[in-house]
């Protein structure tokens, strides 16, 4: 990196803000001061790429993948580092979620993983199991092979599914190891509550939650309720 150097010598010393500058008797030096550094979200959309899409599309889905754009963005992990991940939504809908994902970001609200649902071979279950955080996906519902999902249409996002699991109508929780986050008293990093910041954020881009269901859906937000 160049840094321009801007000193002039009146009465004293006068240094660009960007530098420390000292003099001593031996003669005048330059110190650079280190800058802190900038953390916001930051995000690219482009049209998803076919390895993307992999087994999470099939023709028939009710939506074409034209209409689908693939997020890339940086988020917060567990391990307090920033961290590259993946989303594909709808194309509708691609402004809203990068709002609500810019005030999870600011809040440092951590995220354990965000890769399309293409790396499990379309499969939720591996997905969730495995603590991910995924939108798009042409799949039935959770326990009721007999009505698509939101996610089919790609706007539908769940997080962190560990922390936030899904229970069905049989009272099984999904996945299986998420079943000690089923205790909402406890709150716990990543987990989801009904006044934090991601709800908060999803509301306001007037998205559902489906922690708000009976029986609940914690990890779920979606467009249109579903």
């Amino acid at each position: 990196m160049s840094h321009r150097l801007a000193c002039v010598a009146l009465t004293g010393t006068l240094c660009a803000t960007a530098l420390s500058c000292t003099a001593a008797k031996s003669g005048s030096h330059f110190q650079i001061a280190p800058q802190p550094a900038v953390k916001t979200l930051s995000a690219h959309v482009t049209t998803v790429p076919r390895d993307k899409l992999g087994t999470t599309y099939r023709p028939g889905c009710p939506v074409p993948p034209e209409r689908l754009r693939l997020i890339r963005m940086n988020h917060w992990g567990f391990d307090g580092r920033m961290h590259q991940g993946e989303l594909v939504v709808h194309e509708d809908v691609v402004a809203p979620v990068l709002r609500v994902f810019t005030k999870a970001f600011d809040a440092r609200f951590p995220i354990r993983r965000m890769r399309v649902t293409a790396a499990y071979g379309g499969s939720d279950a591996a997905a969730m199991a495995d603590d991910n955080t995924s939108a798009f996906n042409c799949r039935p519902v959770t326990g009721d092979p007999s009505r698509l999902s939101r996610h089919a249409w790609g706007d539908a996002i769940d997080i962190n599914p560990v922390e936030n699991p899904y229970v069905d109508v049989q009272g099984t929780s999904h996945p299986p190891n998420g079943r000690t986050h089923l205790d909402r008293s406890r709150v716990d990093p990543g987990m989801i509550t009904p006044d934090g910041v991601v709800t908060r954020a999803f509301r306001e881009a007037g998205w559902y939650w489906g922690g708000r269901w009976s029986p609940p859906d914690y990890q779920h937000f979606s467009a249109e309720g579903g």
